[in-house]
């Protein structure tokens, strides 16, 4: 699909919501996309930032391939052995 195809559908797509919040979020994606407004972060939000600077300046971090290789011990040690038997059972 070529960009003025896109276009076009998406009009007509947005034309025929009738839900007032996706209309308000589809806005809102604009908006931040075409940096017509400042995202404007909530307390928490902010709270959160400032928490994980302070983990990231600490090293208090998984690498990704520590990540994976914990979930891999995880599903490792969680996952049932006969994991094709339940799913044939259920």
């Amino acid at each position: 699909m070529n960009t003025s195809d896109l276009k076009a559908d998406l009009i007509n797509r947005i034309s025929q919501l009738k839900e007032k919040t996706i209309m308000e979020e589809i806005q809102k994606l604009l908006d931040f996309e075409l940096n017509k407004n400042e995202y404007i972060l909530t307390e928490s939000q902010k709270d959160r930032i400032a928490e994980a600077q302070v983990e990231y300046k600490n090293s208090a971090y998984l690498t990704e391939d520590k990540a994976n290789q914990d979930i891999e011990e995880w599903l490792e040690k969680n996952n049932p052995k006969d994991i094709n038997l339940i799913a044939i059972n259920v």
